[in-house]
């Protein structure tokens, strides 16, 4: 009979005991699922709908410009090039070639990064020599590899004499008496650039959707912090705010077998002091802008990320680490819209 009773007994016992156990592993993986969000929360921010330029106020007739001088060929010398040709909308916005191909067919020397969410970093080009992408906008257009207008005088009268720009730079230029000019052209394709974004199911997480990502994708995003990652890639665009060494534990070249001898920044400023630094890339859509780094040497995202780990922290990532990270860097892929990647019917219409 004793026996029977403490039969009973344990029975009861482990059955009472389930609910309070399910119960607090709930709560432990809630409360791991809130810290990784906090986490995620100091680190980055969510992207906005657009990014606004105080210096260039965004307005629909000045998007629509900038559009059709994003894909307009005749901004190249030959006609062979547009902005699209290195900058592709329809494929994350670059061309995914080690270095791409200018005007008349010279290699450029480095790789073209994605033109989406760019308008969110503090600088542009890998050296940080542009600070906005107005700026920016005018540089390739004058370069003697890459689109190869003589002098901005010559696109200017160029653009100038077809009555569609005429009019469409005047709607976007109001009582300026001279609206077809190089300045206003670079504020156009800078504001349609602006509008350029690529919301993801990151950021749903970061909004409070904590299923907008998955058990692997969080478990990556706390590696990536806690490994040191997010000391560089931080912000809205996940980097692209600050200029660092490549290779600050050993030369880069020794890991990724890169055959150019690009010192970066230092091509600019003459200071031995930014020999190999680099303006570090925002990784929204990294999974889409292969290959990687300035050079484009490593064509594959886990490879990067080893890359990194070793040169920037002087860690041995472990294969698992690596997969963790790669499937956070996944949840970065965003939406393209549609729209954007269409080339406008104005300028299938009236091509001279």
């Amino acid at each position: 009979m004793k026996t029977l009773i403490w039969g009973v007994f344990l029975l009861t016992f482990m059955f009472s005991c389930k609910p309070s156990i399910k119960k607090q592993a709930s709560e432990s993986a809630a409360k791991t699922d809130d810290s990784i969000m906090q986490i995620a929360r100091r680190a980055f921010k969510i992207l906005p709908s657009v990014a606004e330029s105080k210096d260039n106020p965004l307005t629909p007739a000045k998007v629509k410009l900038g559009k059709l001088l994003y894909f307009d060929t005749r901004l190249s010398m030959t006609g062979q090039n547009s902005c699209n040709s290195c900058h592709n909308l329809a494929a994350y916005g670059n061309d995914n070639k080690i270095t791409s191909t200018g005007d008349a067919g010279q290699q450029g020397s480095r790789n073209s990064p994605t033109v989406f969410n760019a308008a969110l970093h503090n600088m542009q080009f890998w050296d940080g020599r542009a600070k906005d992408v107005e700026e920016q906008a005018g540089m390739p257009i004058l370069n003697p590899v890459e689109m190869a207008i003589p002098h901005s005088g010559f696109l200017v009268k160029r653009l100038s004499s077809i009555k569609l720009y005429q009019d469409m730079f005047t709607q976007a230029f109001p009582n300026q008496k001279k609206p077809v000019n190089y300045a206003n052209l670079q504020k156009a394709i800078g504001a349609f650039e602006r509008t350029l974004l690529t919301p993801s199911r990151f950021d749903k997480y970061m909004a409070g959707d904590k299923t907008a990502i998955n058990a692997e994708e969080k478990a990556g995003l706390k590696v990536f912090v806690e490994s040191g990652c997010g000391n560089c890639h931080f912000g809205v665009g996940i980097g692209g705010g600050t200029l660092q060494k490549f290779g600050l534990v050993t030369d880069y070249r020794t890991l990724t077998g890169s055959k150019m001898n690009d010192e970066g920044r230092k091509k600019v400023t003459k200071n031995e002091a930014d020999k190999d630094v680099f303006k570090v890339p925002g990784l929204r859509n990294s999974a889409g802008t292969y290959p990687y780094f300035h050079d484009g040497s490593i064509a594959k995202l886990d490879t990067a990320v080893k890359i990194m780990g070793k040169a920037q922290l002087n860690k041995n990532l472990t294969d698992i680490e690596i997969k963790k990270i790669v499937a956070f860097l996944n949840s970065l892929s965003g939406t393209i819209n549609p729209a954007d990647k269409t080339i406008p019917q104005e300028l299938v219409k009236n091509r001279n």
